[in-house]
This record gives structure tokens, C-alpha cells and sequence, in this order.
């Protein structure tokens, strides 16, 4: 697969997308890499390392969309941008799947005018794959949509179904919505109207509500909720996860007899931090759109553009995107 990366969109733009690239080549995580951006410094860059030059290409870009900048008047005043340049390179077949570390709104707002919706869905939203403690299972909307009508939220489950079943090879994934208790009576009006709509639904594995304490358990595959919880969500288990390691540093360092049994317990530290390392996963995907762009943290180093490129290989090789249009489609 030929991977699409926005050399411009990380925080510390270019360096880590340029030795994630190179990385991803020497790792053999897909056929070949495009980069965007600034090409003379990209050339320059890429000349410090030794790698395959035939599957790392550059497309000048000669703008930037910034953090800072307005999602949507950004895409359209910076057209030479490499964010949109990126995702237009997918759009016109020249790569298979775009990813970026920019703007999260600016990836969608491109994405969305370059790519446009999948016919007869509602809005694209924010696919997240989350880890649990005996796997993983798939979270939208991660902050696309602030405000959700149910139908909205039947589409997401929808797509995340089918997303779950195609990238993990789960025949019935098992469906849940995020609310404040298990009863069908809980909840607003929107998640109310949401769940019947969930229970009536017969081509979904819909196993009820779920609440916030059991997100991480792993007793479901796909978590539906509206784009302001889920980014909710999203951060604070992430600043829990950190703010844990944090504090097991701390106490650790207090004495000898605490640093010898981290010692001891040295292989369940690695494994658990790994586990909840947002650079093992790469990105989030953008789903309901006639495209696949990949979303990386802003702070993502050069591991974190590595796996959002296996990442995004892997999300183009499953066919998930024709999948989504076929179904829906023939609704």
C-alpha cells in the first residue's frame, strides 16, 4: 500500500514524520511511503538516513496549517497546504490512505470537502481503537460531533460495526452505548431515542448500556456516545494513564526498598505501559467519508508516525471503506 503522510502536521514537524517514514520502510509495514511538505527540507532530512529510495518519495507542499489555525477556513485559504495536498494525493488514487499528525479539525474539514461523505450517511466521526484489559475494542465519536441526534448515533454504531468486524475479523461484534447506568431508562433523551433505536436494529450484536467504569474491561467491541463525551473520555483516560506512571515513579524513587521491588515487578511495569502507550496505536481513523485519512496525536514522535503507518496500511488492506459504502448504500 502506498502511504500518503502530511510531513507538516506534528507538533515537531518534520523530524518525526521523516524517521517514522524510514522506519516504516526498514520495517517492511508497507510498500511506499509519500511525503508532503517543504521538499528541500524533506530532501535534506531524508539525507541523514540510509533507506530503500525508491519507496520514499517527496510532493512539495509550500504552506502549513498550524495547531491554532480555524479548521475549515484553513483547508480552504491554504489549498497548497501539505495537509490537503496529502489528502488529495488519496483522492486522486496517487496513494491508498492519508495519514497526519495536524489539526484534528483541519483533517476532518479536508477530508470532508476532498473526499465528501459516504451516500446516506448522516456525519463522519472519529474511530478510536482502544485498549482493554483483554484486547481491544473500537470508540466513536472521539470529538467530530459535539451535539448528536440518535439516528446519529445508530450510524455510528453502524460504522463501527463494521469497522470492528473487517479490521479484527469479528463476524458479530458486540455494540454498546456509553450512558450513566445499564437500565434503558437511564440517560438523556437522545441516548434514550438512541438505545431503542440500537435494540430495534437487526443487523447489529446491540448488547445494551455501558457505563464509564467498565469502558476498559473489555466486555464489548464497539462503544457508541456523542463527540463531546467521547473526547472527554479519550483525554482523561489518557492524563489518568500518565498521571499513574507519574506517581509510581514517584513513589518508587522514595526508597531502596521500593526501587527493589520495581525491579521485581520491572516486566509488568513494561508490559502495562505499553499497553497504554498512545504511539503503539498510531491514529484514529475518520470513518463515514469516501476516503481513509489517519489521524496521529500532535505530539506524536517518530514510533507514533511509524504505527499510524502500519496502522493505516492495515485499515486500506481490510477494505473497510468499500465495505461501509456498499452497506450503506443500499440502505
Amino acid at each position: 500500500m502506498r502511504v500518503a503522510v502530511d510531513a507538516f502536521g506534528s507538533d515537531n514537524a518534520p523530524f518525526p514524520e521523516i524517521e517514522g517514514a524510514v522506519l516504516a520502510i526498514k520495517e517492511d509495514l508497507c510498500s511506499e511511503v509519500i511525503l508532503v511538505g517543504d521538499e528541500a527540507v524533506i530532501t535534506r532530512e531524508l539525507g541523514k538516513y540510509y533507506y530503500p529510495s525508491s519507496r520514499i518519495s517527496v510532493v512539495h507542499a509550500a504552506q502549513r496549517i498550524e495547531m491554532g489555525d480555524s479548521a475549515s477556513s484553513a483547508v480552504r485559504s491554504k489549498k497548497d497546504s501539505s495537509l490537503v495536498k496529502t489528502v488529495e494525493l488519496h483522492q486522486q488514487g496517487k496513494a491508498d490512505v492519508a495519514v497526519s499528525a495536524g489539526n484534528t479539525g483541519a483533517v476532518m474539514a479536508a477530508s470532508l470537502l476532498v473526499y465528501g461523505r459516504i451516500k446516506n450517511v448522516l456525519r463522519p466521526a472519529i474511530a478510536v481503537v482502544f485498549p482493554t484489559q483483554i484486547g481491544h475494542e473500537i470508540l466513536l465519536d472521539m470529538g467530530a460531533n459535539v451535539d448528536c441526534s440518535a439516528e446519529n448515533l445508530l450510524q455510528f454504531a453502524k460504522l463501527g460495526s463494521l469497522y470492528f468486524q473487517y479490521f479484527f475479523h469479528e463476524t458479530k461484534p458486540r455494540v454498546s452505548l456509553l450512558n450513566i447506568g445499564e437500565e434503558s431508562a437511564k440517560g438523556n433523551a437522545t441516548t434514550k431515542a438512541a438505545y431503542q433505536l440500537l435494540q430495534e436494529a437487526k443487523d447489529l450484536n446491540f448488547t445494551g448500556n455501558i457505563e464509564g467504569k467498565d469502558i476498559i474491561r473489555g466486555i464489548t467491541d464497539v462503544i457508541v456516545c456523542d463527540g463531546f463525551v467521547g473526547n472527554i473520555v479519550l483525554k482523561t483516560v489518557e492524563g489518568v494513564g500518565f498521571s499513574m506512571f507519574e506517581i509510581l515513579k514517584e513513589q518508587i524513587n522514595k526508597d531502596w526498598i521500593a526501587k527493589f521491588g520495581a525491579m521485581l515487578s520491572y516486566p509488568v511495569y513494561t508490559y502495562l505501559k505499553k499497553k497504554l502507550d498512545h504511539t503503539e496505536y498510531g491514529g484514529a481513523l475518520l470513518v463515514g467519508l469516501n476516503g481513509i485519512s489517519v489521524v496521529s496525536h500532535g505530539r506524536s514522535n517518530a514510533k507514533a508516525i511509524k504505527n499510524a503507518i502500519r496502522f493505516a496500511d492495515r485499515i486500506a488492506t481490510s477494505g473497510f471503506v468499500n465495505h461501509a459504502k456498499d452497506y450503506f448504500e443500499r440502505l
